[in-house]
């Protein structure tokens, strides 16, 4: 196995509406073989890990015993600790990470850096607070991204009083926005940015933040440009 190649953040949401459990313990188990993982939250408070079920409720068990499981606040990461930015499949993020000064400051540092960022389904909200100096232009508007499809969710009860739509929001700041069937895996590279459609996504969007921070140990300054990708 790799050596580990740093530390990651991984950015979850502490709203009711929670963090997928099952893309958490996927991703969490992938990149935790390369790197350190330090979970934050909006002022560090736990999440509320969603719809687990028997293949992964003792994953959890174990994981809440461990110190790494209690997250720091956004507001006290330092950002040039990390090389790389994770936020998994997190219904909340809508909720709590949309609007995030603290995480905004954090994504325009790793946007600048071109310190590779995966963010997979609901958790593609976590990009949204990327605002350029104006405070209304986002930093990824001319990015190709996916996110949950408007197929997606709009069979979800919580539709109609859902605060931000990412389908929606993608095309309206200037994204360029891809998405394949409901519930199929989809995911798009473009430059250090990976995005994942949904919760099946995350492994694959997860393997290729691990191989892109490898590509990126080995061959410095060589990925200021990712073709996007759509399997």
């Amino acid at each position: 196995m790799a050596t580990s190649r740093g530390s990651c953040l991984v950015v979850i949401s502490s709203a009711v509406e929670g963090v997928s459990a099952a893309s958490f313990m996927q991703a969490c188990t992938l990149i935790n073989q390369t790197f350190a993982i330090q979970l934050a939250s909006p002022g560090g408070r736990q999440a509320e890990y969603v719809n687990q079920d028997d293949s992964n409720r003792r994953w959890f068990n174990e994981f809440r015993s461990k110190a790494s499981s209690t997250p720091i606040g956004l507001e006290t990461v330092d950002v040039n600790r990390y090389s790389a930015m994770l936020i998994p499949a997190c219904p909340g993020a809508i909720h709590d990470l949309a609007g995030n000064k603290d995480l905004s400051q954090i994504l325009v540092h790793f946007i600048k850096e071109k310190k590779p960022i995966c963010a997979i389904g609901q958790g593609v909200a976590g990009l949204c607070p990327a605002r350029r100096e104006d405070g209304k232009s986002w930093y990824l508007e001319d990015f190709c991204l996916t996110s949950p499809s408007l197929f997606e969710v709009g069979h979800l009860p919580e539709f109609l009083t859902m605060p931000i739509i990412l389908e929606d929001f993608i095309k309206d700041h200037g994204g360029k926005y891809t998405a394949t069937e409901p519930d199929g895996v989809h995911v798009v590279i473009d430059r250090f940015l990976i995005t994942g459609q949904n919760t099946q996504s995350t492994v694959t969007a997860v393997q290729n933040l691990i191989l892109m921070c490898s590509q990126k140990q080995s061959r410095p300054g060589s990925l200021s440009r990712y073709p996007s990708q759509q399997p």
